[in-house]
């Protein structure tokens, strides 16, 4: 890992990112969604499974939809496979493009728990959590970036990730039933784990929840090979 190279790719995607109007919008979603409730909270404390469907708009509306933009800018321009042939390695591009959409994430992350309550945040167990749900829509957007050969082909997968990986606690006030398919599949799902975890003592939800962030992992990597072997 070389912190030369990872630092060049870090400042030309920052500038690429302040330049792109559409991706300028994607972390105030999840800021205004959380001041509107705000308001209509009447002061009152938001129930966690609220919380952590503001911590999956935000991962899912800034951290995928931003990472597989940009990276399928990179494919539509081919500039993406110069870079993979640069000598830049494999983690230096990804760390480098990360770093950025890390940053913009954690802002707006930050400013939208802010207003709809942070505090069952500050813990050790929950940070983790944080931590291993960002890394998972990461590593979701990066692979449908390569995936995607054009900024416009991503529009297809941005609603599904969002509606299935980041809206998926609303699903628990539509009244389906607890025992139904649709109920089991989705509670499994990282978002709804990590809520069982917040509110429960067992470890198994964190396990589960990595268990999402290796099979991302391995659908980027896939990607990764596919886009290095293509013509």
């Amino acid at each position: 890992m070389n912190i030369q190279r990872i630092s060049a790719i870090f400042e030309k995607d920052i500038k690429d990112f302040m330049k792109n109007m559409m991706l300028l919008m994607m972390p105030l979603i999840p800021i205004i969604l959380a001041l509107l409730y705000k308001q209509m909270s009447n002061g009152e404390e938001f129930p966690i499974s609220f919380l952590y469907l503001i911590v999956g708009i935000a991962y899912s509306s800034v951290t995928s939809t931003c990472m597989m933009t940009m990276m399928a800018e990179e494919n539509e321009k081919k500039t993406l496979r110069g870079l993979i042939q640069s000598p830049a390695s494999m983690i230096d591009i990804l760390v480098g493009k990360s770093l950025v959409v890390g940053l913009i994430t954690f802002i707006s992350l930050t400013v939208s728990l802010y207003f709809v309550g942070i505090d069952p945040f500050l813990n050790g167990k929950a940070i983790l959590t944080l931590i291993l749900l960002f890394v998972f829509f990461l590593f979701l957007g990066i692979g449908i970036g390569l995936f995607s050969k054009s900024i416009s082909a991503t529009s297809a997968y941005t609603m599904p990730v969002m509606l299935l990986f980041g809206f998926t606690p609303i699903l628990g006030s539509l009244q389906l039933d607890e025992d139904g398919i649709v109920m089991k599949i989705t509670d499994t799902f990282p978002i709804m784990q990590a809520i069982e975890l917040h509110e429960k003592s067992s470890w198994m939800p964190l396990a589960i929840i990595a268990g999402w962030v290796f099979a991302a992992a391995l659908f980027m990597y896939i990607c990764f090979k596919k886009t290095m072997t293509d013509d």
